[in-house]
């Protein structure tokens, strides 16, 4: 994959349409049909299913050039890459085949709707055996992609604490029902609905994989800094608006201001691209939390360089921003929330003025 040849392609065709992608479903729709004519849907789709299974650090770097892009269409098609991988792990070698080779193109799309797992308490949802299937019972607080996806990939807690995680439809059928799209600040094109279900049953040609208990939390663990990459995309797309004003405006202090964030950025990227997941949790949170204060800077740079026509809706800074909102929160837990608000905390201060 050629990352700098797709990266000009998504500036010249994607990035024009950003602010619309953001509020309208079907502009939306035209971003991710374009990601499916170059078959960019499955990244990580094994080779025997069509391939491409690009390594790693292609994908995250992928994963960077969408969110530059695009919040809305980074966080959309992020769903179903991560379908992809599940899949991809699962032993259903009927549910591989009936899904894994239409999934590139957008034949066949499939979100993920298993952020309750994360939630302390009693399970918001539940797997109760039933025959060699289950009947699913509960609430999904978050699942996006409605009108997107035909099925997504729920997950419910078992009595014993184990987590099955099946292939449902995403749309209203028997056992399961959807809200209205919510109204969020930023990607609401995405169509992010929760999910009421009561006695869905699940056959186990629809099962992808049961995973213990506390599943999610270890995995949580260990993959704390890959959400981290969409920051460091929406820095960049925050640092793009600073540029262009710089260039506009010819103002050196906005040139320095650029140079100074770039070079952190440079150095932020390479810490990250190097391998974090093989460092202790403790720098690879550090990592992520400073991935979500550097985007936070550069998108606020992008809003005070642009002056006061950052406060129009319509405006490339005022999405960058809400966008940023949405990667600081995405998959948070307790851990990356504390990293996060100390750095806040923390934060140098500048001398106070003299008296008057």
């Amino acid at each position: 994959m050629d990352l700098s040849k797709l990266s000009a392609e998504f500036r010249e065709h994607l990035a024009p349409l950003a602010n619309a992608m953001d509020g309208d479903p079907a502009v939306l729709r035209q971003g991710l049909d374009f990601l499916a004519q170059r078959e960019l849907l499955a990244l990580r789709r094994p080779h025997a299913f069509g391939g491409p299974e690009v390594d790693e650090a292609t994908f995250r770097q992928f994963q960077i050039e969408v969110a530059r892009t695009s919040g809305a269409l980074a966080f959309l098609q992020t769903q179903h890459q991560s379908a992809v991988g599940m899949l991809a792990r699962s032993p259903n070698e009927i549910l591989k085949q009936q899904w894994l080779p239409r999934m590139a193109s957008g034949e066949r799309m499939l979100g993920i709707g298993f952020s309750q797992l994360r939630r302390p308490g009693p399970p918001m949802m539940t797997a109760t055996p039933d025959g060699d299937g289950y009947r699913l019972d509960g609430h999904v607080p978050w699942v996006t992609g409605h009108g997107f996806f035909s099925h997504f990939i729920i997950a419910a807690e078992r009595p014993d604490g184990r987590a099955v995680f099946a292939v449902v439809p995403f749309t209203n059928a028997e056992g399961i029902t959807f809200s209205e799209p919510m109204r969020l600040a930023a990607m609401g094109a995405a169509q992010t609905v929760t999910a009421e279900v009561q006695g869905l049953v699940v056959s186990p040609d629809d099962i992808v994989f049961l995973q213990p208990k506390g599943w999610i939390q270890r995995s949580d663990l260990i993959n704390v800094t890959l959400q981290g990459f969409f920051a460091l995309g929406c820095a960049r797309a925050g640092l793009d608006i600073l540029a262009l004003n710089a260039e506009r405006k010819q103002t050196a202090f906005m040139f320095e201001a650029l140079a100074q964030l770039q070079e952190e950025w440079e150095a932020l990227s390479h810490a990250m691209a190097a391998r974090p997941d093989e460092q202790e949790y403790e720098a690879r949170l550090q990592l992520r939390a400073s991935a979500i204060d550097l985007m936070a800077r550069c998108a606020h740079a992008g809003v005070v360089s642009s002056s006061g026509a950052a406060n129009s809706l319509g405006h490339p800074a005022q999405r960058v921003w809400r966008e940023s909102i949405v990667f600081t929160v995405s998959a948070q837990t307790t851990d990356i929330m504390a990293a996060s608000l100390a750095r806040l905390a923390s934060a140098r201060r500048l001398s106070p003025g003299p008296s008057v």
